[in-house]
């Protein structure tokens, strides 16, 4: 009789036992993993429908106040990765409530921030020592390593939606953060001024960037609608975006910050989208409107004021059930950066 048949997974799997203590592990197990033939992202669609959520937001309000809280925020979380505080991979997002009176106390971190104003208007952001006035749509910046505080003097409650690199400053271990001692900051500098320095196709003789950041850190919603509106007048819809516009840097002519693109969109009553997929994860927030966004086979009916995230490299589609306004933010400047980013237009 021959010798018997020896097991090779058997083998193996004991050699995986011995080389373990070593902290070894062998890279032909999970090659396919490390190295896949597309993007097979952990996150799943998901839509967070903003009048089931608002209850939960104002109670919050009644159980910490916002200078205990330093930022009272409900995080978004993708059921896909529980536990990561984070929408994508590489972003964060969350919706956070500011009532009237408060202050939520000025700090600054290595976290690029941005801030879509959902609900309410009067409250304020002060950045790098200018304040600006929040109305509903706006879109505001807080660049890295930048001073800026909250406040609401107004009378009703404003809740805007959070987005932040957190997820990609984590991955790369550069994560600081420092309070200002007093929990607000001088302001030197009239509302509007970095809008006058930057904001009109000009900027001073003297200019010298501080960094990859936009230094117009406020975007009024009344002009980017207007813009778009106008475009849509005498544009050809783009047959996947409808009228989509980037927000830029004035002084680059690139990303408004070098860690998140932001984007905004309008949908005309009936515009159906043409499937499209992209490799950049991308969260969006519902300014205007309703319709709804067909995400890797799933159906997602949105009206204003939601948020719904698209996975990297998921199909998606568009449909507007009425004249719609979309404002979205994903991590395509770093993918572009580093020659990785793809997209692709299906039939």
């Amino acid at each position: 009789m021959g010798q018997p048949l020896k097991d090779p997974r058997a083998e193996r799997e004991a050699y995986y036992r011995r080389i373990a203590p070593a902290h070894l592990t062998p890279l032909w197990e999970m090659m396919s993993a490390l190295v896949p033939r597309q993007p097979k992202s952990p996150c799943v669609p998901a839509l967070w429908k903003y009048a089931e959520v608002r209850p939960w937001l104002m109670e919050s309000g009644s159980l910490i106040t916002a200078k205990e809280a330093v930022r009272r925020v409900l995080i978004l979380e993708n059921p896909g990765i529980p536990g990561q505080s984070a929408i994508t991979n590489s972003l964060y997002a969350g919706w956070q409530l500011i009532l009237p009176g408060e202050i939520a106390p000025s700090h600054r971190h290595t976290q690029t921030a941005l801030r879509l104003i959902v609900e309410g208007a009067g409250a304020y952001t002060a950045v790098d020592g200018e304040r600006v006035t929040m109305h509903a749509g706006d879109f505001i910046i807080t660049p890295s390593w930048t001073w800026h505080d909250h406040g609401n003097p107004a009378d009703e409650p404003v809740v805007w939606l959070d987005g932040l690199d957190i997820p990609l400053v984590r991955f790369f271990d550069t994560g600081f953060a420092e309070d200002y001692p007093h929990d607000e900051q001088e302001v030197v500098r009239p509302e509007g001024d970095a809008w006058l320095r930057y904001g009109n196709n000009m900027r001073p003789i003297a200019f010298q960037p501080k960094g990859a950041t936009s230094p117009v850190f406020a975007y009024p919603y009344a002009r980017s609608r207007q813009s778009l509106l106008q475009l849509a007048k005498v544009d050809k819809a783009h047959a996947s975006h409808g009228h989509k516009m980037e927000f830029v840097n004035p002084a680059s002519g690139g990303p408004a910050m070098p860690t998140m693109g932001a984007h905004i969109q309008f949908l005309p009553k009936g515009f159906s989208g043409r499937p499209y997929r992209s490799t950049d994860g991308t969260v969006f927030s519902v300014i205007e409107g309703g319709g709804r966004a067909m995400i890797g086979g799933e159906t997602f009916e949105f009206t204003a004021r939601d948020t719904f995230v698209v996975p990297s490299w998921q199909t998606y589609a568009l449909y507007a059930a009425e004249d719609s306004v979309l404002f979205s933010f994903s991590d395509r400047p770093v993918q572009r950066a580093l020659g990785l980013w793809r997209e692709e237009q299906l039939r």
